[in-house]
């Protein structure tokens, strides 16, 4: 089953202003990167992944629509998944893609 690309549309024009951001196909879906480090992406199921980090994980996981990502049968400490439910509008999407950025932002660039 392959990703939503009409989210994956709207993930990308939601990140049209912030530079370093560049596209990869990972975890059987389109990942978006920030200065090489994962931001967020759009899973095979159609899920949001965000990156929130370590500090936002708890308070991400009891917002609406937020489960742990663990598609390796081990949650990913720091990315949830958001269903969609929780990017109806684009006003929800930038708020996830906002708390992604606020993360990777404090992240040293990769090469």
């Amino acid at each position: 089953m392959a990703y939503d690309e009409k989210l994956a549309e709207r993930v990308e024009a939601a990140l049209s202003d912030n530079e370093g951001i560049t596209r990869r196909k990972m975890f059987g879906g389109l990942c978006f990167l920030h200065n090489g480090n994962m931001l967020c992406g759009v899973d095979n199921k159609n899920n949001l992944m965000v990156r929130v980090g370590p500090e936002q994980y708890k308070a991400a996981l009891k917002l609406e629509h937020a489960t742990e990502m663990d598609f390796t049968g081990k949650p990913l400490r720091g990315m949830v998944y958001v269903r969609p439910g929780g990017f109806k509008t684009d006003q929800a999407l930038g708020k996830w893609i906002g708390m992604g950025l606020g993360f990777t932002s404090t992240l040293p660039a990769k090469g």
